[in-house]
């Protein structure tokens, strides 16, 4: 099914994020942490793509995993940086023979030593790589693509953020996802100020459960989120105990989820770090709220 008839049916939407292993480690594990997970019937199940395309294989194969034995909606991960148009081309048919019917569009992490953008990449930014599926595939497939409700990292102003983002929609994206974020009123901006610029696609709002003080540290650094107050509290005081945080991680989560839907936000996407623990508890607080018994 097409994650833009999902979003369409009315009611809240959750998904989840699982990402392959590392080029050469085991599969087997993640491929039970997805069964795990799909059992609680998700809306749809995103599959990330390594840098440079280094997971291409194993993403295609684990959203047909997903599609096909765990019959879950699956939507992959498809990012151009470093990628030739002949790259492109054949995951997306590869996708196709596997009946996945979602891909996300990113241009993607640029890898370590990589020079960018490369003068012989087709691909600088990722309504590029939109427009070409687009004029590939037609509407075989529903395209999503990331935003960035603080602005990307890379951008010099959250002017010119959503220039970039406009020009996604225009290249023919059906939905955005958002990147996490950790307080609420950040995304409401954002809504509101993409909208006065026409951009009135729906959008899926990226929530991350805490469970690792150092490692959203790291992460936050890297992404450009800001952490608010209240919640660098919670990381400071549990942080250095791992069934404290996270248990403070996965109601902060719900919180933050529960002000979302009663705010309008219709679909959630939960990144669970492949532990379907987490998903599992997250899902379990909500299932009234979502409308899920």
């Amino acid at each position: 099914m097409k994650i833009k008839d999902i979003l369409e049916s009315g009611r809240p939407t959750l998904s989840f994020e699982v990402f392959p292993p590392k080029a050469g480690s085991d599969i087997a594990p993640i491929l039970e942490a997805v069964r795990d997970i799909s059992e609680i019937r998700p809306d749809f199940m995103s599959v990330t793509y390594g840098a440079g395309g280094g997971t291409s294989d194993a993403t295609a194969g684990i959203a047909s995993f997903l599609q096909n034995k765990c019959h879950t909606t699956a939507l992959a991960h498809l990012s151009c940086v470093s990628a030739s148009k002949n790259k492109i081309s054949s995951v997306a048919n590869d996708l196709k023979r596997f009946g996945v019917e979602n891909i996300l569009a990113l241009r993607g992490d640029i890898p370590d030593g990589v020079t960018f953008p490369d003068a012989q990449s087709p691909y600088r930014f990722a309504y590029q790589l939109i427009a070409d599926i687009r004029e590939m595939h037609g509407d075989d497939f529903c395209i999503g693509a990331a935003c960035y409700p603080e602005g990307h990292v890379e951008c010099e102003s959250k002017e010119q953020d959503i220039i970039y983002l406009k020009n996604k929609v225009d290249a023919g994206c059906d939905f955005l996802t958002t990147q996490m974020f950790f307080d609420n009123a950040v995304l409401y901006s954002f809504l509101y100020r993409i909208l006065k610029k026409g951009i009135n696609v729906p959008v899926i709002a990226g929530i991350m459960p805490v469970t690792n003080g150092k490692q959203i540290e790291r992460i936050c650094r890297l992404s450009g989120t800001s952490l608010p107050s209240r919640f660098r509290m919670i990381v400071d005081k549990f942080g250095g105990d791992p069934a404290s945080m996270k248990q403070a991680g996965i109601a902060y989560a719900t919180e933050q989820i529960i002000d979302l839907i009663a705010n309008g936000v219709r679909g959630i996407h939960v990144y669970t770090m492949n532990k379907p623990d987490i998903a599992k508890s997250i899902e379990s607080n909500l299932k009234h709220i979502m409308g899920r018994v």
